[in-house]
Parts: structure tokens; sequence; C-alpha cells
């Protein structure tokens, strides 16, 4: 079964997130569970933790249909020791944020040198900040995402993701979020049937289809191989609609959270819609 949702807002009360998943249609749903802005947030309140844990019950979201997302000031290949630690220190937060609201795959950004030191370096400490927050939790994934590659973002090429993998002693709590247009803005076409093979070919030699754990269904307002992270509604962008029909009509992609994170929220219900039409008759 396909789990299509989208990255809802929880409007500062974690136990709304799954109220307006259900309003939109979705049978699976992404949230900050704090704000991603800031790097200090309120503990959780046991009422929250309820009020959430019962909402997803009561909306038939279960664990493994719900990707929480850490903030966006986290970079947990840092250059510099102190910024560094605490990243390190704001990632095992959101890590037992969703050990007590029962999620269980927490999505991230790998991390950004910065030009300050070697790709490698920086892959390393990224690798090491996961083990990090894996020995201080329990229950909880961490799932890589593949970046577009701006800027000094590592995580854009499928071996960069691999690299980190491979140094993570626990490989059961790490995974992947594959988002379409990052890959797409990093140089993995998908619009063809043909071009989308290779690339699932490459991701499974490379990475591993065991290790996908998720989706960001975007298509992309920019060019091919430009590593320009910028999104675009379904259908609507230089992906155009045939990955998203091959996605939804590809059983590896079942059981997962499949995620919209494009630009206009009020069309959510609209795109959700849109990709269960897609799928053919004979895959349902």
């Amino acid at each position: 079964m396909k789990y299509v949702g989208a990255h809802v807002s929880a409007a500062g009360v974690v136990g709304n997130a799954p109220l307006n998943a259900a309003a939109i249609g979705a049978r699976a749903f992404a949230l900050f569970t704090r704000n991603q802005r800031q790097w200090a947030a309120k503990p959780l309140t046991e009422e929250e933790i309820a009020t959430f844990r019962n909402n997803c019950r009561e909306k038939g979201f279960s664990p493994g249909q719900i990707l929480a997302h850490d903030g966006y000031l986290i970079n947990l290949g840092h250059p510099e020791a102190e910024a560094l630690a605490k990243s390190r220190a704001a990632f095992l937060a959101e890590m037992r944020r969703c050990e007590a609201l029962g999620i269980t795959l927490l999505n991230f950004h790998p991390g950004s040198h910065l030009r300050l030191s070697s790709e490698e370096e920086c892959l390393a400490r990224i690798a090491e900040s996961i083990r990090i927050a894996l020995a201080g939790t329990e229950g909880v994934i961490a799932v890589i995402e593949n970046t577009a590659g701006q800027g000094s973002n590592l995580g854009f090429r499928f071996e960069q993701i691999a690299w980190i993998i491979e140094r993570v002693d626990d490989r059961n709590r790490v995974g992947v979020c594959l988002d379409t247009a990052h890959a797409f803005a990093a140089g993995y076409d998908l619009r063809t049937p043909e071009a989308f093979d290779r690339t699932l070919a490459a991701f499974d030699r490379i990475v591993g289809f065991r290790y996908l754990r998720g989706v960001h269904l975007n298509d992309s307002k920019a060019e091919f191989g430009s590593h320009v992270d910028r999104h675009a509604t379904i259908g609507k962008g230089n992906l155009g609609l045939e990955p998203f029909r091959l996605i939804m009509n590809d059983a590896r992609f079942d059981g997962i959270p499949l995620i919209l994170e494009t630009p206009e929220s009020e069309r959510w219900a609209e795109e959700i819609r849109l990709l269960y039409a897609l799928i053919e008759k004979t895959s349902q």
C-alpha cells in the first residue's frame, strides 16, 4: 500500500499534525516536532505527548506512516568544534522528542563542510554524530535525506550516503529518505522509465533499497544537474508527472511515507488525489 501525505503544520501544537494530515486525505505525514528555526525548545509535556499519540491512533497513523524532520539549524558535519557540539546536542534532543512521541523515523539533511574542511572529514563527523545520537536513544531511526548539493552541502551523491551508513555500527537504525527534486538537481535523472530504472538501480547498488525509509515527492523548478534546491508542484516542474507515476506503481515504495513538500500547501489534497489516481489497476 502507498502511504502518500505531506509535511503538515503543527501550528505550535504537535498534536495538531495528525489532524491536519487527515483533513487533506493523507495516509502519511511529516512534521517538525518543534520550531525548526530555533535552537531552544520547551520540553514536551505529558499532555502534549498523549494528545499526539491519541490523535495519531484515532486518525489511523501508525509510526511507520510518520516522518519527523529535524531543525534547519543543525549541521552534523560542522567543521568547528563548538558549533558541532551544539548541533549534536540539538539532534539528540530531536531524537528524544521522537522517542517520547512514538515516532520511529527522524529525517535530516546530512551536513555541510562550509568549505572549511575536506568532504571526507565532514562525512566522518556526520557518521560520528549519528553514532552519538543512536547511543543516546532507543527505537528511532536516523533517516538521511539526499540533498541537491547546494553550496557545501553533502549527501547529494549516493556514494556519500553509503559512506556514512557504512560507518554506523547499528545499521538497523539508519535509513534514507529519497527526495525526487534533490536527486534530479544533483544529476540523477528520473524523467523517463529508462532513466528512472537507471537511477534506482544505482541507488540499490550503491546504498541499497533495504535502507529506503521514506520519499519526498517534489517536482523541481531547478534544471537537471543544477545543484539548486527549488521545489515545484507535482507535474508543473522539470520532472513532470512520469517519475511520480512510476513511483506510485512500484512496489518498492509500498509501506513507507511518501511526503509532499511542494510549495502550494493549499493544493496538497488535490496533489494527493492526483498521485493516487496515477496507480494503474494492475498495481493495486
